[in-house]
């Protein structure tokens, strides 16, 4: 007979009280198998393409018959944690032999979590695969940050490629002396010069504006090793073919055809440096709702490291029914609590009845709308998702040090975001006081949200 976890969250969302909370359900199997007496340890090392290692310790049940339902679902959702958090595509796992094979099989061709295998291969270019190790050949800890960023010398050009606009900014010796936006819909363009020509463009209204170009930054979402377009949701629409001949290197084409140092990073990673930097303080966690749920961090010594990162694709909710993330596959994960289709997703359970056929960007609007009416059904929403926010934010805490949240993008705008800040920092203090007053919730002004993220993409390249 399959035991079963007891997880009760003290505060439940209005609007959704079936969220099972991924912290809540954690610590209870934990305190479960510590009650029990027979737990063993089972260690997990992520090796990345460039040789750094992230290792995580857990505890598990012994594995048995009556164990094994609980301990499969504890490692597989661990690992998901792990893979999008920090990235990986050799995972090593000492352990219990039949539990990691029955993990690795849900991580291969064929099984539950083949999409993730899938794109973690792609990103590091190689095989993924999940092995079973003796704790001797289990690889040791190797982390690897970098210092970018904070370069305000001579005359920079910054860009950040959003779904639905470009950002581009001139700054000159510190000093910003241009900044633009200009609306584009890159998502489901199926022609890859349309972004080659989007982002040339957006790249030479600034430096109209400059005598020269000394160097160039960019912030985009998706995962970018060494300038190379690994996944970005930008170029969607293009087939695997084009992508391989045209997109994958086109940053370093552009660095070619400007002929000066150019570094692109995610666009989580520039926002959690644009707020270490106006904040002069480090272990900042940054989370942008909007389109998605994107983010970065900067760690407690000022670098931005080479993980992932990818918190959309982080289980948030453990329940077994919970919605359904459509690129994925996957339930519970990030980008249905924290983006526009939380929103969407959420408003008729409020009783707002919108088209279906009605973009996410829309319908966000139509509930801002509400919002500043005082339409209580409105409230609801935001209420719900503060409440989503305040769990998850204890989950990250288990993975990442952090003294400053930076919080931003469009589900945060107006007083919903404020709602949403507010209920998250009373659930937090009274689930989990250890956290309450020890992480402070920041919101960059508003010239910050809008063009921000560009300034601070110009100084990432050094010129010296």
């Amino acid at each position: 007979m399959d035991m079963t976890i007891n997880a009760v969250p003290l505060v439940k969302p209005v609007l959704d009280p079936e969220f099972q909370p991924a912290i809540i359900w954690n610590r209870s199997f934990r305190d479960a198998v510590k009650q029990s007496g027979k737990g063993q340890k089972i260690l997990i090392a992520l090796e990345r393409s460039n040789g750094s290692v992230s290792t995580h310790v857990a505890d598990v049940f012994t594995h048995t018959p009556e164990t094994r339902a609980l301990n499969v679902k504890y490692v597989e959702r661990i690992l998901k944690v792990l893979l999008w958090l920090k990235g990986g595509c050799k995972i090593h796992i000492a352990g219990d032999k039949a539990l990691v094979e029955e993990v690795a099989a849900i991580y291969s061709k064929g099984g539950a979590r083949e999409f993730d295998s899938k794109i973690m291969g792609k990103i590091y270019g190689g095989d993924f695969e999940v092995k079973h190790v003796s704790l001797e050949k289990l690889p040791h800890s190797r982390e690897n940050d970098m210092a970018l960023g904070g370069n305000m010398d001579g005359c920079r050009i910054g860009f950040d490629l959003g779904g639905s606009d470009r950002k581009c900014a001139a700054v000159m010796d510190g000093e910003v002396v241009f900044t633009e936006e200009v609306k584009w819909d890159p998502y489901f363009q199926k022609d890859p010069q349309y972004h080659i020509d989007g982002i040339r463009d957006t790249i030479k209204r600034a430096a109209a504006k400059l005598p020269r170009i000394d160097a160039i930054g960019g912030s985009s979402a998706g995962v970018y090793v060494d300038n190379r377009v690994r996944i970005a949701s930008l170029f969607r629409g293009i087939s695997e073919e084009d992508f391989k001949k045209h997109v994958e290197n086109i940053f370093i084409d552009l660095q070619k055809e400007f002929n000066v140092p150019l570094i692109v990073v995610n666009d989580g990673e520039v926002t959690a440096l644009a707020g270490a930097m106006s904040m002069n303080d480090n272990a900042v966690l940054g989370i942008s709702m909007g389109t998605s749920q994107a983010a970065g961090y900067v760690t407690p010594q000022g670098k931005i490291t080479d993980w992932l990162n990818e918190l959309a694709f982080v289980p948030v909710d453990y329940r077994d029914d919970g919605p359904v993330d459509e690129w994925s596959g996957d339930i519970g994960c990030g980008v249905q609590y924290f983006s526009q289709q939380a929103v969407a997703r959420l408003a008729p359970l409020a009783g707002i009845e919108l088209p279906s056929s009605m973009p996410f960007p829309e319908r966000l609007e139509k509930v801002q709308e509400l919002m500043e009416k005082g339409d209580p059904r409105a409230r609801k929403i935001y209420e719900t998702i503060g409440v989503y926010f305040a769990y998850t934010i204890a989950h990250y805490a288990e993975f990442y040090k952090i003294h400053n949240l930076l919080i931003l993008g469009r589900v945060t705008s107006g007083e919903g975001g404020n709602i949403i800040l507010e209920t998250a920092e009373n659930v937090l203090t009274k689930e989990f006081p250890a956290l309450g007053g020890k992480i402070n919730f920041r919101t960059p002004d508003e010239q910050n949200k809008r063009h921000g993220q560009a300034v601070t993409a110009a100084s990432l390249p050094s010129i010296k």
